[in-house]
């Protein structure tokens, strides 16, 4: 269900020009600190820009409340997420899932959607090749490297998706995908909103727009789409209010949504994240009520 582009999220050595504070009106966790967007330059400055705020301020981060990191909200993210991306919210059952979608991506698998066509499968198995060179998935690298950035099957098929599933059984694998999950998306996401002043809520909205729109440069890539949400709204961080910047951010974001394929379903976005922020559910409290594609969920 998403992502072009490749991921480019390892930690990179930056310089971080000030740092100072601003307490968000809004939340009673949310974290403080001030990335400032000057000029709307090229989409590539916008993810330049939100990679400056990094090195002097990760020291600032580690004393913050962990927000989303913390164990239990950190569950209920993968929780709200699986929901999305695989109609349920045991995650850990979608290890070994693996189909096209036919949605131009290849096939996705795995727990956060792993996709052929969108470099982030590739990366993972590379990885996991790394430590385990003997995998089921390592003679597919050369099939793999072919066929990202597109949705062919070549060289996959027909032995790819049962190598995958019997991949999935192993331990190792399983800690591999979440690794990778944690990487790419979960990290940078959650690192990212709280430099912008956002508490709990705000840090699964960025984390889930990553998943979707992918950590790109693209025109409906998380970058850009946060570049877009400013515009509209100030950040906490930057002074303005936490329920404003949310709700700028979230039509922004249903607008990408609607102009890639305008017949999707924007239940994550309609009925689950919209809801709890019109609830001021800002530190993302349980229970939690929330619709998935016509379907109900509940967390206690």
């Amino acid at each position: 269900m998403k992502r072009a582009g490749v991921l480019l999220l390892a930690a990179v050595p930056v310089v971080a020009t000030g740092v100072y504070f601003l307490m968000p009106t809004d939340s009673a966790d949310a974290p403080v600190t001030p990335p400032t967007s000057t000029t709307q330059s090229s989409r590539e400055d916008a993810k330049d820009r939100a990679e400056q705020e990094r090195e002097a301020d990760d020291e600032l981060i580690a004393d913050l409340p962990p927000g989303l990191a913390a164990p239990a909200k950190k569950e209920l993210a993968q929780q709200l997420v699986s929901s999305a991306e695989n109609s349920t919210t045991d995650w850990r059952s979608a290890y070994g899932t693996i189909e096209d979608l036919g949605q131009g991506d290849g096939y996705t698998a795995g727990i956060i959607g792993f996709c052929t066509g969108t470099h982030d499968l590739l990366a993972l198995v590379e990885h996991y090749t790394e430590d385990h060179p003997d995998n089921g998935l390592a003679k597919y690298l050369p099939a793999l490297r072919e066929v990202d950035g597109t949705d062919s099957h070549e060289g996959l098929d027909p032995g790819f998706t049962a190598a995958w599933e019997a991949e999935a059984k192993l331990p190792a694998f399983r800690k591999a995908q979440e690794e990778e999950r944690d990487r790419v998306y979960f990290q940078p996401s959650v690192r990212l909103a709280k430099l912008d002043g956002l508490g709990t809520l705000g840090q699964f909205v960025y984390f889930d727009a990553m998943v979707f729109h992918g950590p790109d440069s693209d025109t409906d890539g998380f970058y850009s789409l946060r570049e877009l949400a400013m515009k509209k709204a100030k950040t906490p961080a930057d002074g303005g209010s936490e329920k404003a910047y949310l709700d700028a951010f979230l039509d922004v974001r249903r607008e990408a949504m609607l102009a890639k394929r305008p017949d999707i379903d924007t239940s994550r976005v309609d009925t689950a994240q919209r809801r709890f922020l019109k609830a001021g559910n800002l530190d993302l409290k349980t229970p939690l009520v929330w619709e998935m594609y016509g379907d109900t969920y509940k967390l206690p």
